[in-house]
């Protein structure tokens, strides 16, 4: 076996519309089919014809524990209309540039805290002043 492509991201969340919104606004995924299952609200939202983001609504609940992902990433292309956009939005945002390889990595945070990479390609052009070095 060997692994290909991502193939989804399961979040749980309480606040389930304002998180549908930011994947749909900001990153332009699709809320998209979602299996009808029981017990429990969500969203599948849609990176083309891959639900690669699952929402699930839980519960307000002090006592659980909260569950933390370090980050997952997207490929994308579309550098400067992306960093434009997340301005315009007043989406805060961090830039690393990969050593070696130049990928430019767009590190965001959904309303949950969760952080997102979005990778774009090296020979992608884009206002890169607020890059703060590193990786």
């Amino acid at each position: 076996m060997a692994l290909i492509d991502l193939d989804h991201v399961n979040i749980r969340t309480t606040r389930l519309a304002e998180m549908t919104d930011f994947y749909q606004s900001v990153l332009g995924l699709e809320n998209g089919d979602r299996p009808p299952f029981r017990g429990f609200g969500g969203a599948w939202l849609y990176c083309g014809t891959r639900a690669a983001v699952h929402l699930v609504e839980v519960t307000d609940d002090p006592e659980a524990p909260k569950p933390r992902i370090e980050h997952f990433a997207f490929r994308a292309e579309g550098l400067d209309r992306f960093l434009q956009a997340l301005r315009d939005r007043g989406v805060a945002y961090r830039i690393s540039i990969v050593p070696g390889l130049e990928l430019r990595q767009v590190n965001i945070h959904d309303p949950d805290g969760n952080h997102i990479e979005i990778a774009f390609g090296g020979a992608e052009q884009a206002d890169l002043s607020d890059y703060l070095g590193g990786a």
